[in-house]
Parts: C-alpha cells; structure tokens; sequence
C-alpha cells in the first residue's frame, strides 16, 4: 500500500482543520482554560492553554499515524488487501476525530458543554457508517470486531461483522433521531446505553456463533 502525496491531501487537510480553529480561538482564550467536566457536565479542573494543544495531536494526527503505521507491522498482510476501503475507514474516522476535536475545543472556549446533541449526532453519523462497513472488514488484528473467537475463525468473524453492521447501523439510527428530537442529557444516555448493549451483543453473538461451530465439529 503505496502512500500518494495526493491522495493524502483529504486526510491532511481533515487534521488541520482542529488546528486552524485552535489557531483562530488561541487569543480569545484566557492562560487557564477549562480541561475536564464531571458526569454532571459542570468543570472540575482547569489547566494551561496549552493543554488543548494535545486534543488534535491526540485524535486527529495520532489516529492518522496509526493508519500509515497498521499495513507495516499486520503480520498477514490482510489490511493491505483492503485497497481502497482502507482509505474510505480512515476518512471515516479522521473525519470523526476532527470533529471531536473542534466540539472540544469549542466548549473549552465556551466553557459550558453546551450542543452536546451535535456531539451525540455526530456519534450516531459515526455508527451508522462503520455499521455500514463492517461487511467489507477482511480478517486482521488491529481493524474490526476484535474478540478471541472472531480472531479464531474466519466464519465467526464474517458472521459477527455482517450481522453486527445491521446492529450498529440501527444503533446509529436510533442515536440519531435521539440527538434530534430529544434534550441533551437523555439523548446522551441513550447514547452510552446503546452503546453499552450494542458491544455485549456483539461479543455475546461472536461467542455463540464460535460455539455453534466448535459443536458441530
């Protein structure tokens, strides 16, 4: 998988998008700014500035460097069979980290966790997507459904990402309407909840697929 300068001209520009805001919003932020907020959504800590450096290094560059670095060191060589759907995941997930980036740095500058329905939103986008994806995931170690019986069997990994791309897609679908129709606070806890039992179900039905097999052997 050779790397195109041009090609990398999307991702690149996605990276620096959280850095060109960070840059514009820098001399409108005071030396200490909020850095963390508790379960409430009120601030419980405060720190330099500089701190919010590390959000788009973090997400968006640190997420783009693991990209470039993951077809090196897959010891079957599966990601590089992926071509091009490869890239099309990256640019999910980089479009996503970026994102991310701007809401914190956002509501660092507002100091107030306020659209926290955009965020949620965001997230139902982000779901619905890898949903979508998670058919054309081949087998490897680092991308995809990762639990012991998947990585075990070939099968148990196709089965467990056809039908957990339905789930996952639903899923977002469902945090979607959420973040549109309801308040912030309930939308968000349909979020982690959905979140929650979409995960059990996908590691529970990887088992159950896996001890099907193992039982008609």
């Amino acid at each position: 998988m050779k790397l195109s300068f041009r090609k990398e001209i999307p991702f690149i520009a996605l990276i620096a998008v959280p850095f060109i805001y960070l840059a514009y919003v820098w001399q409108d932020l005071p030396l200490e700014v909020p850095i963390h907020w508790n379960i409430k959504g009120e601030i419980d800590r405060y720190g330099s500035r500089y701190e919010l450096l590390l959000i788009p290094i973090l997400l968006p560059l640190l997420t783009y460097l693991l990209f470039l670095v993951i077809p090196l060191i897959d010891p079957k060589k599966k990601i590089k069979m992926m071509g091009k759907k490869y890239n099309k995941l990256k640019l999910i997930l980089l479009s996503f980290m970026s994102f991310l980036a701007v809401y914190i740095i956002y509501s660092t500058e507002t100091e107030s966790l306020t659209k926290l329905n955009a965020l949620v939103l965001g997230l139902g986008i982000l779901y619905m997507l890898l949903g979508n994806y998670f058919k054309t995931i081949k087998p490897n170690y680092f991308i995809g459904i990762r639990t012991p019986w998947t990585l075990e069997n070939e099968s148990v990994w196709k089965k467990t990402h056809e039908f957990s791309g339905k789930l996952w897609f639903i899923g977002g679908l469902i945090i979607i309407i959420s973040s549109l129709l309801l308040e912030e606070k309930l939308s968000f806890n349909i979020f982690i909840s959905i979140t929650v039992i979409l995960s059990i179900v996908t590691i529970l039905y990887s088992y159950l697929e896996h001890k099907k097999l193992t039982s008609q052997a």
